[in-house]
C-alpha cells in the first residue's frame, strides 16, 4: 500500500460512461449504441460503431465522489475532478476537467474526447480528485480504483477480449449446478465478475451459441446471446441491490465497484423521474418489505432487456428470418 504525506479520501471515487458520440467527416455526428460500452466490464468498444470513418469519439462521464467526507473533514480546498485518457503505445494523453452536478458536489459530469489518429489500440481512462492540501496545490486526494478501457477496434466491450462463457456438464459438474441439469444455461455470480455457464448436456445448444453453422443458426444464436446478456444484467442487479451498505439513518449507499455502476445504469428505467439516490432508496425499501417488490420486477426486466438490446436483436432476427424464408421460397 502506498503511503502519502497528506490526508486522502477514504471513500470511493467511481466513474461511469453515460454516452459516446462519434464525429465523422463534415462534422457529422453519431451516437454509439449503449451496448457499445459496459458498466460491468468498464470498457468502451468503439469498433461497434456503425461507421468506420469517425475521427473523434466524445465520451460523456458521470463521476461520484465522497462529498460528505470532503465537507466534514475540512482537509481539502479548491477541490476539482479531472479525467485523464492515456495510451502507452502512442504516448497519447488527454485531460478534461469535470464540473459539479446539481446535487451539491457528489456527482461531477463532463466530457473527454479521444482523437482516433492518436490511438491504435486501447486507452485507459482514469479519474482523479485534486485539491489544495496544507497550502500545496494539485494534490491527488482520490482516484478511481479501476480504470475504464476505451478500445478503438474491438467489437465487444470486454476487458479480457473474450466473453466469459464456458461449457460444462451440469449433471456431472460442480454440485451447485446439478439441480439445473435441465436448463440450457445459468448465470454464475459467485466470482468477481458474472459469467455464463452453458450446459453441455443440452444437446446441440453450446454449438448453436458458440459456433453456429448455417445462416439460420447464426440468427438464433445471436438472439439467444441477447437473452443471456439480459439475464446477466438482471442477475447482477439483484446481487447489487441485495448487498447494500446502510447508514445509521437507514440511507442505502451505492456500492463502490461495478455493482454501483450497474445500479446507476438501470435505476432510471426502474424508477423513472427520480434522482439516483431517491431511486435507490425506493428500490431498497421495496425489497425489504416497504411497498410491493413484485411490482418492480417488470421494470427490472425492462431495464435489463434494454441494456442487452433484446428488442433490437429480436427485431433483426424476425426480419432476417422473413427474408430467409422469402429467399427459400423464391
Amino acid at each position: 500500500m502506498k503511503a502519502y504525506a497528506y490526508p486522502r479520501l477514504t471513500g470511493p471515487v467511481t466513474a461511469r460512461v453515460t454516452a459516446v458520440r462519434l464525429r465523422g467527416p463534415g462534422e457529422s455526428r453519431e451516437h454509439l449504441e449503449s451496448r457499445g460500452w459496459s458498466v460491468v466490464e468498464q470498457v468502451v468498444a468503439l469498433g461497434m460503431a456503425e461507421r468506420d470513418d469517425w475521427h473523434t469519439a466524445r465520451l460523456s462521464l458521470a463521476v461520484t465522489v465522497p462529498a460528505r467526507e470532503i465537507e466534514t473533514k475540512k482537509h481539502w480546498s479548491d477541490v476539482a475532478v479531472v479525467a485523464v485518457l492515456t495510451e502507452g503505445v502512442t504516448n497519447a494523453r488527454t485531460v478534461a476537467r469535470l464540473r459539479p452536478g446539481a446535487d451539491g458536489g457528489k456527482e461531477w459530469i463532463g466530457e473527454i474526447e479521444l482523437d482516433r489518429d492518436g490511438h491504435v489500440d486501447r486507452a485507459s481512462l482514469t479519474v482523479h480528485v485534486v485539491a489544495t492540501v496544507g497550502g500545496v496545490m494539485g494534490r491527488i486526494i482520490g482516484s478511481t480504483e479501476q480504470e475504464w478501457l476505451v478500445d478503438v477496434t474491438s467489437d465487444a466491450p470486454l476487458r479480457d477480449r473474450q466473453l466469459d462463457v464456458t461449457t460444462v456438464s451440469f449433471a456431472r459438474g460442480k454440485e451447485w449446478l446439478r439441480p439445473f441439469r435441465e436448463v440450457p444455461w445459468i448465470v454464475d455470480i459467485s466470482g468477481r465478475m458474472p459469467a455464463v455457464r452453458l450446459n453441455s448436456d443440452f444437446e446441440g445448444f453450446a454449438a448453436l451459441v458458440q459456433s453456429p453453422g448455417t445462416k439460420m443458426e447464426t440468427m438464433v444464436g445471436e438472439m439467444l446471446l441477447a437473452q443471456m446478456c439480459a439475464e446477466v444484467w438482471t442477475a447482477v442487479f439483484h446481487t447489487a441491490i441485495g448487498d447494500l451498505e446502510i447508514e445509521e439513518d437507514g440511507t442505502p449507499l451505492f456500492p463502490p465497484d461495478w455493482r454501483g455502476a450497474v445500479l446507476r445504469e438501470m435505476l432510471p428505467d426502474i424508477v423513472p423521474g427520480r434522482s439516483a439516490e431517491a431511486a435507490l432508496r425506493e428500490v431498497h425499501n421495496r425489497r425489504v418489505g416497504e411497498g410491493s417488490w413484485t411490482d418492480l420486477q417488470p421494470r427490472i426486466q425492462y431495464a435489463a432487456a434494454r441494456r442487452a438490446d433484446v428488442p433490437k436483436a429480436l427485431t433483426t432476427a424476425v426480419r432476417d428470418i422473413e427474408r430467409f424464408e422469402q429467399e427459400t421460397h423464391a
